[in-house]
């Protein structure tokens, strides 16, 4: 009989991986098969997913998939097709993009989606998971340069067309939160998908050794020893969202409100990625950008 995956999300922020959050993705896998795809790197999740997290499951298998030959093999896509967990590995996102994209393998993935799998990433494989995404095409931007200049050519932002998650529907995920200091640039991922695709977007930041667990109901389990930081717009649009013009979304100090959930080892409950609203005790704030600068103010 075939197994019926549990579903939900898994937002990893990078670096080690955590523990609980991944026991969590191999509980929603219900016993099944569980597929880790890669562009790069090698088989050391197997180990790891198989034995060592004292979760049961059938199998946990790694796909080195690193070309657009390999994204079309008739074996690969058919045990994609076959798993109830999908998880995608660290690297660069861009090789995520340029070798899946538009490919049977991505098919089999959104597929196994509306099945119910349950699907996850970490740093780059995080950062592909939204139905909006960084893609990195021309390069990874860090925040002074996309504050900058929000139009510069290395931020590129995709919109469904790649992984089509409907808890991530207008959801555009960044990784490697605080350590990289990405809380601007992800301001101007925001923007840009208002501007580009005209579509009012959500963020979730997810910092190093965190990790974000999303039920198909949207109950968010953050596990892990940093935070993770949900952004909903409060101003309608940027006030100078120009080519070659540093940003101004400036909203009177409050363009964008803040979520912050700290993580925890059991997972930390507290916010819904359906309704998008924390509960009154999580600390919130509102962050803003003034001609390039980036600035915080807490939220009364």
């Amino acid at each position: 009989m075939k197994t019926q995956p549990i579903g939900g999300v898994v937002l990893a922020g990078g670096s080690t991986d955590v523990a609980g959050a991944m026991r969590w993705l191999l509980r929603r896998a219900n016993g099944g098969d569980v597929v880790i795809i890669r562009a790069s790197g090698s088989d050391g999740y197997n180990a790891y997913l198989y034995s060592q997290l004292g979760e049961r499951v059938n199998s946990v298998e790694t796909l080195l998939v690193n070309t657009r030959e390999l994204a079309s093999h008739p074996d690969i896509v058919r045990k994609v097709r076959q798993a109830e967990a999908i998880f995608f590995a660290g690297g660069d996102q861009a090789n995520y993009i340029n070798f899946y994209q538009k490919t049977p393998l991505i098919d089999a993935v959104n597929d196994r989606i509306r099945d119910g799998v349950v699907l996850g990433g970490t740093s780059a494989g995080c950062a592909i998971l939204g139905q909006l995404y960084f893609s990195a095409k021309e390069g990874s931007v860090t925040s002074e340069e996309a504050l900058a200049d929000p139009f510069d050519k290395r931020v590129t932002i995709g919109s469904r067309d790649f992984l089509m998650h409907p808890l991530l529907a207008n959801i555009l995920t960044d990784q490697h939160y605080t350590a990289r200091n990405r809380q601007g640039r992800h301001l101007v991922f925001l923007a840009r998908a208002r501007a580009d695709w005209n579509v009012g977007a959500r963020g979730i930041g997810v910092d190093e050794k965190t990790a974000v667990c999303v039920s198909p109901d949207g109950t968010a389990l953050v596990f892990g020893q940093g935070n993770a930081y949900f952004l909903t717009p409060a101003s309608a649009k940027p006030e100078r969202l120009q080519t070659g013009q540093p940003l101004t979304w400036h909203g009177t100090g409050q363009a964008v409100h803040i979520t912050v959930v700290p993580g925890s080892a059991t997972g930390a409950a507290g916010f819904n990625v359906e309704t998008f609203r924390g509960v009154d005790s999580l600390k919130t704030e509102y962050w803003s950008v003034e001609n390039g600068v980036f600035k915080t103010a807490p939220a009364h």
